[in-house]
């Protein structure tokens, strides 16, 4: 089965590990800021804070963000449920906002309206969390005006997006946001197993989530509320979480940095050929944009008339049959049970249930060949051909 993505680990990533292992710190040693340097470097941020994933990443932003019982955070419909899930860690309520049809980013112009909505109703959201689906940023010019004159904090959920630029410069650097989070795992762009890292300008937002990140304990004297016994002193001065990365990781996350710009070459070229091979085929290939660069953590396309209950489906099933790992990217949020007990329902989110029904992720990863890539094409065409003989 050719997967839908596939982690890449060099020789050099091996080693890297190996000596963390052979090393006198396998966790809260020096690989941590080591990482978190690089990765704050690459995606021009003044902090890089390191944690367990890109979920504790984050809750963890949420509640340095001031989420709690009787507030709010909006997001995305069209993503992992993580983005919604950190709100209610937190005891707060979520709402979506739709998205584009085109690239499945939250669209601009319902923001707008949803907004207005709520300062009419003086129930305005404390955090927005934008998603940069499949890589490709959102408009977070647009959206950080919007949010700011609200008084609204946005995070950009980056898991997709490591790479990534918006105009001019690196998503993760801080322009349109407090804070953005970044995925590690092993089928994002670069890997730590698992991992996240949380981006942000604000030092008091930096000190704060590496104090929320173990247990809430600090030993910083400025911190302690009484003087310290000895060196073994510590206070733990709020709730925390045990959200830590391993020196291993780490490690194996800085090593695999020195290959993004690799990494991001070779997915660029791959989905510059697959809109090229694509072209005869009834499906509407990933949005583009003038302004940014997505990183290509995924390729997403969608099916033109192989809709209704049985078309993406039958393309789905004769392209697994034929050894091809598609995916689809995403069942709308609201749709899960959990959130439909809150109230959602279908029909509330029409621009992400249309592209849920038509969409259909081809795999991209680093690894994968162009003779590789001409077969997931042909196999495409031929279940696309299919289906339409059914219909």
């Amino acid at each position: 089965m050719l997967p839908y993505a596939r982690q890449n680990v060099s020789e050099e990533d091996i080693a890297a590990v190996v000596a963390v292992l052979r090393s006198d710190f396998l966790t809260q040693g020096p690989a941590i800021p080591h990482f978190e340097r690089s990765v704050a470097e690459r995606c021009g941020a003044r902090h890089a804070v390191a944690v367990s994933s890109a979920t504790a990443g984050l809750h963890l932003a949420g509640i340095a963000l001031g989420l709690a019982p009787g507030r709010s955070l909006w997001t995305s419909p069209n993503t992992f449920v993580a983005s919604a899930n950190c709100a209610r860690y937190c005891g707060a309520d979520v709402d979506f906002v739709d998205v584009e049809a085109d690239s499945g980013n939250m669209a601009v112009d319902a923001l707008a309206v949803k907004l207005e909505r709520a300062a009419r109703a003086n129930r305005m959201p404390t955090v927005l969390v934008p998603v940069h689906f499949a890589g490709l940023p959102c408009d977070m010019a647009e959206i950080a005006e919007l949010a700011r004159a609200h008084g609204v904090a946005v995070v950009e959920d980056a898991a997709h997006a490591l790479g990534a630029t918006y105009r001019g410069g690196p998503v993760g650097d801080g322009r349109f946001s407090e804070c953005t989070v970044l995925s590690f795992h092993a089928v994002k762009i670069a890997t730590t197993g698992e991992g996240g890292v949380i981006l942000t300008n604000r030092d008091d937002l930096a000190a704060r989530l590496r104090r929320l990140r173990t247990h809430g304990i600090t030993r910083e004297p400025s911190e302690l509320m009484a003087p310290t016994e000895g060196a073994w002193g510590y206070e733990q001065v709020e709730l925390g979480y045990h959200y830590r990365l391993t020196d291993i990781q780490a490690a194996l996350g800085t090593s695999q940095l020195e290959r993004l710009p690799e990494f991001l070459r070779r997915r660029r070229e791959l989905a510059a050929r697959y809109d090229r091979l694509l072209g005869g085929l009834p499906v509407r290939v990933p949005a583009r944009r003038p302004d940014r660069e997505s990183s290509w953590h995924l390729y997403p396309i969608l099916l033109e008339r192989a809709q209704g209950p049985r078309g993406r489906a039958e393309v789905f099933a004769a392209l697994r049959a034929a050894g091809i790992g598609v995916n689809v990217h995403y069942i709308p949020v609201y749709l899960q049970p959990y959130y439909r007990q809150l109230g959602f329902k279908t029909g509330d989110f029409p621009g992400a249930e249309a592209r849920y029904a038509a969409t259909l992720t081809l795999p991209l990863y680093y690894g994968l060949t162009d003779s590789q890539q001409d077969e997931v094409v042909a196999a495409l065409g031929r279940a696309l051909c299919r289906e339409e003989r059914v219909l």
